[in-house]
Formats: structure tokens, sequence, C-alpha cells
């Protein structure tokens, strides 16, 4: 007779929900050094503007193998207009990001940074017409609560660079809604190529402005930096096709630890109790609405119940990285980096 099967032993999909945390993990780690290798770059002279131009064009090096594979497949599209107008807004999102970066702590910014998702289900309602209840509302409410516990208006004065990360997350949350839309129909490949064709210029032209030629020191920083966002776009990809949004996009808070770890080494930073409990609500909120989405989904025959299935999902981050891997796009609960 056989025995009754062990309720704690591993299953296949218990293991890839593992391997994707570890792998969300992983990438977690990589946004927090990019964004302390932001902060050092600016820190030795370049401006913010040009090392997002340098960001991007590191970034084509992923693209070409989709060109190697593919030809110009990934070129062709009947919603130019679309992915045109997505970049122009990510460029916004990502040099306001990268700003916010070299002039404000690096905890605050990333906690502040969370709140794209919300930003995107407040978008889905005004300009999809999307159905949210009281549980949702709920969740969305508790997540600009713990904005303006980090904030504190009236408290503390207002300074650019956390407002800067607040506008850019608002931003990022448009792009959310547009790449839901554009995932209905156009390719991973397509959307990521179209996002750094159309990035690279816009972003060249504020950085002439203020153009200065990098150091040897600057330009390892530099490719340091193209290296880090390259491993966390692919990390956070692994991981949502190993796992569901709502069971790897929590551990993306351990961000704020690492980024609290290096702010304080290197920058001699140290966040206040303020900043961890509006970050916790934020998360809070962001998961909340993440596995609603992914209930929703489901409901929907959207969202498969077993990892690796069917998946509608948007990664968000204002910075190009997260959010624009090759991989399935993430539900509106997931946060990236905003042009990180």
């Amino acid at each position: 007779m056989n025995a009754d099967p062990d309720p704690a032993a591993p299953t296949p999909r218990r293991s890839k929900a593992v391997r994707g945390i570890l792998w969300m993990l992983f990438g977690s780690f990589c946004f927090a050094c990019m964004h302390a290798v932001i902060k050092e770059v600016a820190r030795t002279g370049v401006h913010p503007f040009e090392t997002a131009f340098f960001r991007l064009m590191f970034g084509m090096l992923p693209i070409i193998p989709f060109f190697v594979k593919d030809g110009l497949a990934p070129l062709k599209t009947k919603r130019l207009g679309l992915l045109t107008l997505r970049g122009v807004l990510n460029s916004a999102a990502m040099m306001c990001y990268f700003f916010a970066l070299s002039i404000a702590p690096l905890a605050q910014v990333t906690a502040l940074g969370f709140s794209a998702p919300i930003f995107a289900s407040v978008l889905a309602v005004l300009f999809l017409g999307e159905t949210i209840r009281l549980r949702r509302w709920t969740a969305i409410l508790l997540g600009f609560a713990g904005t303006v516990v980090i904030l504190r208006p009236g408290f503390i004065p207002f300074e650019l660079g956390p407002m800067l990360v607040v506008f850019s997350s608002l931003i990022w949350g448009a792009c959310i809604i547009i790449i839901k839309r554009l995932s209905e129909t156009e390719s991973s490949a397509t959307i990521t190529v179209y996002m750094s064709l159309v990035m690279m210029p816009i972003i060249l032209v504020p950085a002439s402005f203020v153009w200065t030629w990098p150091t040897l020191e600057q330009w390892a920083l530099l490719v340091g930096l193209g290296i880090l966002g390259g491993g966390a776009q692919m990390s956070m990809a692994q991981a949502l096709k190993l796992a569901d949004t709502h069971v790897v996009g929590p551990i993306d808070f351990t961000r704020l630890i690492w980024v609290t770890a290096l702010g304080s080494i290197f920058f001699d930073e140290l966040p206040d109790l303020f900043v961890w409990i509006g970050g916790a609500m934020i998360l809070g909120s962001t998961a909340y609405i993440a596995y609603r989405e992914h209930m929703l989904g489901r409901k929907r025959g959207l969202v498969a119940g077993p990892p690796g299935g069917v998946r509608n999902t948007v990664t968000s981050g204002v910075d190009v990285d997260v959010d624009d891997t090759a991989a399935p796009a993430a539900e509106p609960g997931k946060t990236s980096d905003k042009g990180t």
C-alpha cells in the first residue's frame, strides 16, 4: 500500500517558486547596485541625462540576438504610434528617476519608486474603464498614504528629488497601461527593441547640452551600469517565468534593504523610520494589487494556475530594466526600475 505523499516534500511548482524567488532576490540586488552606480557616476561629474543615454546604449547589446535570430522581424509592427508614445513617456520617467538618484537618498528614491503600479491602477480606471472594487481601492489608498508618510508634506520642506520620483512613477504608471495594450498584439522583442530605438535619440538631445566625455574610471562605471542593468533584467525575467508575480513581486522589497546598506557604506546615508514605514505600506499595496490582478486574470483565463502558463502581465519600473525584459510582461504589481 502506497504511503500518503508528504505535504512538506518539494513539488515541481514549489521548486519553481523557490527558484523564482532566488532570481528575484538577485535581480533586486543588481538593481540596487545599479542605482548606487548611477549616484556614484553623478558624484564624479557625469550628468544623469548622459548616464541615462549610456544606460540605453549598453542596453542595446541584449537586443542584438533578436536580430540575429529573427532578422528584421522585431521591427514589424502595426502600432508604431503607441510604441513611440511609450518611448517618449518612458524617456521622461527615466530622466526624472536618474536625476532623483543623483540628488536624493537611495532608500527614499527606491521606496517612492514602488508606487508606479498604484498609479497604473488608477489610470486604468480613468482611461481604460476598468472596474476596481472596495478592497483594491483600499490598497490603492494605503499605497498613496505610504507616499505621504515618506514625503510628510507640511512637516518637512518639499524637495526636488522625491517629487521627481513621484512624477516618474506617475509617468511609468501610464507606461504600464500602454505596455499592457501592446502586449496584446506585439511580441516582447518588438516592445523592447522599439523602447531602446525611440528612447536613445530622445534622451541624447538633453544629454548633448550637458555632455562631458567620460574618463577611464567613469567609462568603467558606465559599463558596469550596463552589466548590472542587463543582469537585473534577465534575473527578473527569469523570476517571472518561474513563478507568478504575486509570489515573487513582494521579494523586490528587499531592494530597499540593499540600497540602505549601499547608501550607508558608500554615501553615508541612513533612511529614517518614515521611509521604512511608508515603503512597507506602498509594498503591501502593490503586492495586494498584483494578487488581485492574478486572481482576476485566472477567472478570465488569462493567467494559468501553474507557473510558466499563459500570462497577460506587464512588469513595472521606471527604468528600462524591470519592465522591458524579453520575458512575458508582468501584472501591474511588479516594480522595476524606472529607467534603471
